[in-house]
């Protein structure tokens, strides 16, 4: 809805210039649409969230004698392709750029982007304190009821390397809103199907539908927000997606321990969340893709001019087919080239088989230890989400140091190497954060120590998460969106597979020392990031896809 007034809007603009044109007598062949409008114009931004359009020419020039057919300027300045006018944004200040928006408008963004990231994440472990119900509903063992969760995820990872590439074809909000409907009809089979069958089944698409929000959403951060700014709006969206999984067992745990509710409750909360999530976005998301709002400007002034040679650079570059086979051998190539991406995206791996196996994890953790009930069990979680929420408040704090590392200038760079010193003071305490979780896991022992220990590792997975996200990010420029997806996909499969060994490992070998052979892993990572910051020109110099020192030596005063 809001995307369509959006597009609208630029039309009425442009005929409110061309009537303006005509009552003065002015030829509309060079028809303007004004970057400042009239002082209580409706369309500075109050009303449609972001100033809209500036200056356009819409009068066609003949190619002169010698010019390239491909590429060429007419004599107003216009850049031509194939003898078509290429509508392109007017500098850096243009309004009519995402990251020129009111502030206030791309914090509703973010916001409500947030909404439907935290609400789709929850989607993956809302059930998780159920599944001792679940697995006796449908006569199965808590093991393979864990199938549930592993499909969930499996969806997330099979579906990252498309949602890219579509959502740079069609725009971001096609993409959140067909994707949210289709994965809520999902979330309804789940919790009205009588199969186990069933329930692995429309697992799985929740997964895959979900995965059209929860890979795409750091590419609305960066559509919006450049490198500094994005220092405080993107532990946001981490928040979202790392504080979701685990706030989601504290309501399961509730839900399930009422008997008036039952576990299809877990889903039906689940279903209502999203569905207002749905609504929201629905009415209030803009469209934040900026060729697809060039692609709409240029749609407008044909319309307005009836000038066919109107395009934007958008309709003419790759299809959708020709991105998908960019996109489709880019994890190989990363996870073969990239010792970069081989180590973040390790990390990940590792903190998200911790975020999800902990669901089972904490029945052995907790519940057991301690005695706990199905509720009280679930509101440890609570420990993780603290950390997370903690992290997240110091974001003004990381915002303030990237302004004193570019000097205060308006839109420069960020070298990868600043992102990392979060993750530098952050990866030697998850091995601590582990070891302490399982060494002190003792009846004996208070349980506030174990709560201590979430609360660590909480602080750490966030801060973690959006280093290395901000990193790849900086260092990998263009590529940086492939780089993610490959991650997103490593990470999300392989924590689906662990989650199927998690309950196994836990009877079998114990808290204590589950918690140390991953910890012991957590370990060898540690250096990781120290590393990088030492040896980091010379891997991005050796890389074929990250930037070079030179791509940072640019920058526009404030």
């Amino acid at each position: 809805m809001w995307s369509y007034i959006q597009y609208h809007r630029i039309g009425r603009d442009l005929d409110t210039s061309r009537r303006k044109r005509e009552a003065a007598g002015e030829s509309c062949e060079h028809l303007q649409v004004h970057d400042e409008p009239q002082h209580g114009s409706r369309t500075n931004g109050q009303l449609f969230s972001y100033p809209l359009p500036l200056s356009f020419n819409v009068k066609t020039q003949p190619k002169h004698p010698g010019e390239s057919d491909q590429n060429s300027e007419n004599e107003n300045g216009e850049r031509l392709r194939h003898g078509k006018i290429l509508v392109e944004i007017d500098g850096t200040e243009d309004p009519f750029d995402p990251h020129n928006w009111p502030m206030a408008s791309r914090c509703k963004s973010i916001a409500i982007l947030a909404l439907t990231v935290f609400v789709q994440g929850w989607a993956g472990s809302a059930e998780s304190m159920a599944n001792s119900a679940i697995s006796q509903d449908l006569h199965v063992s808590q093991v393979a009821e864990n199938l549930a969760t592993a499909m969930y995820l499996f969806g997330i990872g099979t579906g990252s390397l498309f949602a890219g590439p579509i959502s740079e074809t069609y725009g971001r909000n096609p993409i959140y809103l067909a994707t949210t409907f289709c994965y809520m009809l999902f979330v309804l089979g789940s919790a009205l199907t009588p199969t186990f069958g069933g329930q692995v089944v429309c697992r799985y698409f929740v997964g895959l539908f979900a995965d059209g929000t929860l890979a795409i959403n750091g590419s609305s951060v960066g559509d919006q927000f450049r490198p500094v700014k994005r220092s405080m709006v993107f532990p946001v969206i981490a928040w979202a997606n790392v504080a979701a999984p685990v706030i989601a067992p504290i309501a399961g745990g509730w839900i399930v321990s009422n008997p008036k509710l039952g576990w299809r409750w877990t889903e039906w909360t689940t279903l209502i969340m999203s569905a207002f999530a749905l609504l929201v976005a629905l009415l209030f998301l803009p469209e934040t893709y900026l060729p697809v709002l060039l692609d709409w400007k240029a749609q407008q002034l044909r319309r307005a001019t009836g000038n066919k040679n109107y395009t934007s650079e958008h309709a003419e570059t790759a299809s959708f087919r020709k991105r998908m086979k960019q996109v489709l051998p880019m994890p190989i190539k990363f996870f073969s080239s990239e010792p970069v991406i081989i180590v973040l995206g390790g990390y990940l791996v590792l903190l998200y088989i911790l975020l999800f196996t902990f669901q089972s994890g904490f029945d052995y953790v907790f519940k057991q230890t301690y005695s706990l009930s199905t509720r009280l069990t679930g509101s440890c979680f609570g420990a993780i989400a603290a950390g997370s929420t903690a992290f997240t408040l110091t974001a003004p704090f990381f915002y303030r140091l990237a302004r004193w590392e570019t000097e205060h200038v308006r839109g420069a760079p960020i070298k990868p190497e600043f992102r990392l010193w979060p993750a530098i003071l952050a990866a030697p305490l998850l091995p601590v954060s582990l070891f302490w979780l399982g060494w002190t896991n003792y009846s004996s022992i208070s349980i506030w120590s174990g709560l201590g220990a979430c609360f660590l590792f909480g602080i750490i997975v966030t801060v973690i998460y959006v280093s290395s996200y901000e990193y790849i990010i900086d260092g990998y420029a263009d590529h940086s969106a492939a780089a993610l997806s490959s991650i997103t996909m490593a990470r999300y499969i392989i924590a689906g597979g662990m989650v199927m060994a998690a309950r196994p490992m836990y009877m079998g070998i114990g808290v204590h020392w589950t918690m140390t052979l991953l910890g012991c892993v957590a370990l060898i990572l540690a250096p990781a990031p120290w590393l990088f910051l030492k040896y980091e020109s010379r891997l991005r110099e050796k890389s074929r896809y990250a930037v070079g020192d030179e791509y940072f030596d640019n920058g526009e005063e404030s």
